[in-house]
């Protein structure tokens, strides 16, 4: 049985990393007592290390140890052997490089569709959808291939922003970002707020959190959902 959660955001304002998603990772990774971190998206160019000491920090509030999946020697067999499994944010296309370039991406969908428990924030929430083509980050590096892990059948912008009607800046809204991706795309794309998560659960597809997501299919206008939402039917 698949058990992943898909979340915006690593920290929302005002709190600590990972502070808001704490009680329900603590479920989560209820039969995990070590976590592997994969720390290949980097946010400001933070060194692996640092990013995963970062990481243990948060993890030890609810018991766990976190390992860096950059201090193994064979990364295939650390992720065959994970109990769980934590992708962090940071540059999308940097963690997709870096995920093709060391021969992970079938690795990591094997290991989680046959059950081991998965979190992603951000980057690693990107990497969950179909493609990587609705992220927010700059194209910094380019990786072999836009497709991913393909969890859920559509794609994800974390971080979502709704425009600000007071606001001067004329530059373009994620809105109108995401109706450029469907001139020449047409799978369905989730706007997920920071402090919402998706929780996948095998098949099934549930908008979590307090805040409602924004939904766009192609030659649709977008719409809204509800916390508790299914979102399995989406395609």
């Amino acid at each position: 049985m698949r058990n992943i959660i898909i979340a915006s955001t690593s920290t929302v304002h005002g709190s600590g990393y990972l502070e808001y998603l704490l009680d329900e990772l603590s479920v989560f990774f209820k039969e995990a007592k070590e976590i592997l971190f994969v720390p290949y998206a980097r946010p400001s160019g933070i060194s692996h290390n640092d990013y995963t000491k970062i990481v243990s920090v948060a993890f030890s509030k609810i018991g766990k140890t976190v390992t860096g999946l950059h201090t193994f020697k064979d990364p295939i067999k650390a992720i065959e052997e994970a109990e769980g499994i934590f992708v962090g944010g940071g540059n999308t296309f940097v963690l997709t490089d870096q995920l093709y370039r060391n021969n992970l991406i079938e690795s990591l969908k094997s290991a989680v569709n046959n059950g081991t428990p998965y979190l992603g924030t951000s980057a690693g929430s990107n990497i969950c959808g179909l493609t990587v083509k609705t992220t927010n980050d700059m194209p910094i590096v380019y990786p072999p291939s836009f497709n991913t892990l393909a969890f859920v059948p559509f794609n994800i912008n974390p971080h979502y922003w709704d425009p600000d009607k007071n606001s001067t800046h004329m530059g373009e809204t994620r809105e109108t970002r995401i109706k450029e991706f469907h001139h020449f795309n047409t799978q369905p794309v989730v706007g997920l707020r920071e402090g919402s998560w998706l929780y996948v659960m095998d098949d099934d597809i549930i908008l979590k959190g307090n805040l409602k997501a924004r939904i766009f299919e192609y030659a649709k206008a977008p719409y809204e959902i509800e916390a508790q939402t299914s979102l399995k039917d989406l395609k």
